[in-house]
């Protein structure tokens, strides 16, 4: 199977979050993240630019009614990096969440660039 991009995860945001879900939710993750990596188009239903950041992405996952996001960027074209993920209970995705993303994105070029 040949990848169209790359996933790395910055931190352990991520995996702090995908250690504590029931195995059924772990293995939609893993199906959300497969399309990122697979797919040339992913559909909007699984991967979506979230409007108002700054270049910030969100893999989306749904099990049974619960739904989960998983913030990512690009870096360098195919290169994705996964940052902080949670579990959504509203419409509307958690201003802190974005945050966190937004300043996980900030230390990751900060970092790359030696700062």
């Amino acid at each position: 199977m040949e990848f169209k991009r790359k996933i790395v995860v910055y931190e352990n945001h991520f995996w702090d979050f995908y250690n504590k879900q029931p195995k059924k939710v772990q293995d939609k993750i893993d199906y959300g993240i497969d399309l990122v990596k697979t797919l040339e188009h992913v559909p909007k239903k699984y991967f979506d630019r979230m409007k108002g950041t700054d270049g910030l992405w969100e893999i989306r996952v749904k099990q049974g009614s619960n739904i989960y996001r998983i913030f990512c960027f690009f870096d360098k074209g195919q290169l994705v990096i996964l940052l902080n993920s949670f579990q959504k209970k509203t419409q509307k995705t958690p201003k802190n969440e974005i945050k966190k993303a937004e300043k996980l994105k900030k230390e990751y070029h900060e970092r790359k660039l030696g700062k």
